[in-house]
C-alpha cells in the first residue's frame, strides 16, 4: 500500500459529516416554516401558474408510492426500509477514496436527503413535502429540501460515473 493510500484511510471526512448536516438543518427548518404556516393541503402562491408552496403529508416512499395504499405498521415497514437505505448508502460512501470528491459530495446530499425525511418519519409519521411545481393542470410530485438534496446527489453520482475514468473498466 503506498503512503497516500495509508493515509487517505486516515483522513477526517468532513465532506460526509457537514454537507448532511447541513441539508438536514436546512430541510427541518424549512419543513418547520412550513407546518407553522400552512394547514395541510392549504397553498400559498410564490410564482404563479408555476410553483406553490402547499402543505402536503406523504406516508409512502418516494415521489408519493404507497402513499394511497393503506396496510398495518405501514410508517413502520417504511420508516425500517428507509433506515436501512440509509444505513447502506452511509456505508458505502466510506468505501470511497478521498480523491473520490464527485462521488463524496453526491452521497453526502444523498445522505443528508434520506435521513431529513427520516426524521419526518420518527418524529411526525409521514415526510413533510411542500415544493409544489406546475404548469396549468400539470403537477410534479410535491417535494421538499431533502428530496432536493436526494436528486442533486444522484445526479452528481451520475456525472462522476460517467465523466471519471475510474468507474471505466478498460481493455487492451
Amino acid at each position: 500500500m503506498s503512503d497516500a493510500a495509508a493515509l487517505d484511510g486516515r483522513r477526517p471526512r468532513r465532506l460526509e459529516l457537514w454537507i448532511p448536516l447541513a441539508v438536514i438543518i436546512t430541510d427541518q427548518c424549512a419543513k418547520y416554516l412550513i407546518r407553522r404556516s400552512l394547514a395541510v393541503h392549504e397553498s400559498i402562491p410564490v410564482l404563479p401558474g408555476f410553483l406553490d408552496f402547499t402543505h402536503v403529508r406523504n406516508t409512502g416512499a418516494a415521489f408519493g408510492m404507497l402513499d394511497d395504499l393503506n396496510f398495518p405498521f405501514k410508517t413502520a415497514i417504511v420508516g425500517v426500509v428507509a433506515a436501512s437505505a440509509l444505513v447502506a448508502v452511509t456505508l458505502y460512501s466510506r468505501t470511497l477514496s478521498h480523491g473520490q470528491l464527485l462521488a463524496r459530495i453526491g452521497l453526502a446530499l444523498i445522505v443528508g436527503g434520506a435521513a431529513g425525511n427520516l426524521v419526518d418519519r420518527l418524529t411526525v409519521g409521514s415526510v413533510v413535502d411542500f415544493v409544489d411545481v406546475y404548469w396549468r393542470n400539470w403537477h410534479f410530485w410535491v417535494f421538499n429540501v431533502a428530496d432536493s438534496a436526494i436528486s442533486i446527489g444522484v445526479t452528481v453520482m451520475i456525472f462522476d460515473m460517467l465523466w471519471t475514468s475510474t468507474h471505466v473498466s478498460t481493455t487492451v
